[in-house]
């Protein structure tokens, strides 16, 4: 069965089967294919069983449009996945500058975090990602600002042994 011909009345397995197929077009980034959903009812925030929502997806896999057409349905960029991320570390993890200017764009605190309290920026200082944490800096990214464990982006970028952005986050504190 496929996404767009889902019946209204459906088998726990069925739906289990369908749901695992929206997932994949989030994964894919099929924006035609999640719009049509969407507009037809699909919950924007619909999450699997890794607590990923759909935006999560479309987000960690770069598919820019996808993300687009889930938050102009409403999906909350700030729905933390069950290991605590959100879609811009995620960005930041993949190094997607793209991505994290469209989801600053969209009303995404520069400095959003998730239980953990890692922000884009502590990822884009772990993985050395240079013109992401430039720009999360020209953004108004609180570089002191700290983790649940009180690490700073520095202490990230430090413990990551990323020299150029421990660095480039040293001359900011001296």
């Amino acid at each position: 069965m496929s996404p767009q011909t889902a019946p209204a009345t459906m088998t726990a397995d069925e739906a289990a089967a369908f749901a695992e197929q929206v997932f994949d077009r989030a994964r894919q980034g099929d924006a035609d294919m999640l719009g049509r959903l969407l507009a037809s009812g699909l919950p924007a925030n619909l999450r699997n069983h890794k607590g990923d929502t759909l935006l999560m997806l479309a987000s960690y896999h770069g598919h820019h449009d996808a993300v687009r057409v889930l938050l102009a349905h409403g999906a909350d960029p700030l729905i933390a996945n069950d290991n605590g991320q959100l879609p811009i570390a995620g960005a930041a993890f993949k190094g997607d500058l793209a991505m994290i200017r469209l989801l600053l764009e969209h009303g995404v605190p520069v400095d959003a975090a998730a239980q953990d309290g890692r922000t884009a920026l502590m990822l884009a200082a772990m993985f050395n990602r240079g013109e992401i944490l430039d720009y999360l800096l020209a953004q108004g990214a609180d570089p002191a600002r700290q983790d649940a464990r009180g690490a700073t982006a520095l202490m990230a970028a430090q413990t990551m042994g990323a020299v150029d952005a421990a660095a480039r986050l040293q001359a900011l504190a001296g």
